[in-house]
Formats: C-alpha cells, structure tokens, sequence
C-alpha cells in the first residue's frame, strides 16, 4: 500500500527565493571531454535497439525522469533497482541548473545500496526517434560520466530489464566526498538556465512522496536546503 506523502519542509516559496533568470551559456565543456556528435548519438541509439530484450524496452528513471519523462511512454510502473542508490555525485554543472560561480551537482545512480524510482515502457512505434530525444538529453559529451547501460529491476508485476543511466566512477566529473552540509551548502545556491538545484531536488523529493517513495537522504536534504535558504533569502510577510 502506498505511503500518503508527508508535508516537505523545501517549498514553492523557497524555490522563488533563490530563482533568478540566467541566459544560457552555452555548452561547458569540461577537461577531458568534447562535444557528442550526431554520430555520437546514432551509435549510441544503435547499439540500444540491438542489445534491448525482445518483451521490450523499458526505461528506469530515478531523477528528473520521474517528474519530467523526456519520451512517451505506453505504461509506467514503479521499480525497485537493487544494487544502486540515487546520489548526487555528477559534477560539476555549469550550464543547465549552476553555473561557473554557483556549480551544481546532479543526481546519478551510483553503486550499492538499493533505489526505487520508476520504469516506462517505451513505445514500439517510433522507438528509434525516441531514443534520439532521451540520448541527445542525457549525454551532451564525450565520454559519457554517467552512461547508459541496463540493470535489473523489480516491479509488483515481475521483474524487468531497463536501460538507465548509471554514473562512472572512474570519471573525472564523479563527485564523492561531500558531506551532508557541503552538499545543502550547493544545492541551496546553484543556478543555471534552466532553473535552481532547489528547484529540482524539491521537484525530484515531491514527486518521489507523491508516489510513496520515501527516500532518507533526500528527504534530509530537503530540510537542510530549506533551512540554507531561509538564513540566506528570509522569509517574505506574504508568504503563507
């Protein structure tokens, strides 16, 4: 049975008192890495349509994909990846959601532990254009820190095989070390143009509740963010 969502202590309010608009830079190559080229993105799609099972393709999304699916779907279903936990350890954003004065720092699936996230089903009509929009989202350099790859995955309607990404940790842009106040620290202050580093972990958590996914790591965070933006930007008499 699901458990009801609980009240976030990181809210809309907060997420408006750190927003602020920011033109896009442009791509932010960093050390070691290069543009992905369309043929980047061919090969990859390629190899996806040739190594995917025959009942189908499935996709397991355990961020962003969860409240913002880049692709249509003809079912979803909520799945448990054993194995490997949501963290945020992909680094350093200085484009999408930070910038070079305020890096952000995305979630990835790194290794251990276990994760409950959510698994589409792709279509088979179009399946190749969709594979296009998910791969030109998700890897817009050479190499991939967190490529593609399928795991395993438990639903309460069998297991599954589904492609997700999952973070390299021989990566120059994998980010370990940090702790609970050094990770608050960034997400309270990150912004890029496409939004606040608040913003999407208040998008990630509440979606997370809303399917009865509690998740403690994040959910702490979400309380030290607030309380970060609360000492930085206080609170406004017409706020609720």
């Amino acid at each position: 049975m699901p458990i009801a969502p609980r009240k976030m202590r990181l809210t809309e309010h907060h997420v408006k008192r750190v927003h602020r608009e920011i033109a896009d830079p442009g791509l932010q190559l960093v050390d070691g890495f290069r543009p992905a080229t369309d043929d980047d993105y061919a090969n990859d799609v390629a190899r996806m349509l040739a190594t995917m099972p025959a009942d189908g393709f499935w996709l397991f999304g355990y961020g962003s994909l969860i409240w913002r699916p880049e692709t249509s779907f003809t079912e979803k279903r909520v799945a448990l990846a054993r194995g490997w936990h949501r963290r945020f350890c992909l680094g350093w954003d200085y484009r999408y959601r930070g910038s070079r004065d305020t890096p952000g720092l995305m979630l990835a699936l790194d290794h251990g532990g276990q994760c409950r996230g959510m698994a589409y089903r792709l279509p088979d009509e179009g399946l190749e254009a969709e594979l296009h929009k998910l791969i030109r989202r998700e890897a817009s350099m050479v190499p991939s820190a967190f490529p593609w790859r399928w795991i395993d995955v438990i639903t309460q309607e069998g297991p599954l095989r589904a492609l997700t990404f999952a973070m390299d940790r021989k990566s120059g842009r994998y980010i370990a070390g940090l702790s609970e106040e050094q990770l608050a620290d960034v997400l309270a202050s990150a912004v890029g143009f496409r939004g606040s580093m608040a913003e999407y972990l208040h998008s990630t958590v509440s979606k997370l509740e809303e399917l009865g996914i509690h998740d403690r790591n994040l959910w702490r965070l979400q309380e030290l963010v607030a309380d970060r933006i609360d000492a930085a930007h206080p609170h406004h008499p017409t706020e609720p």
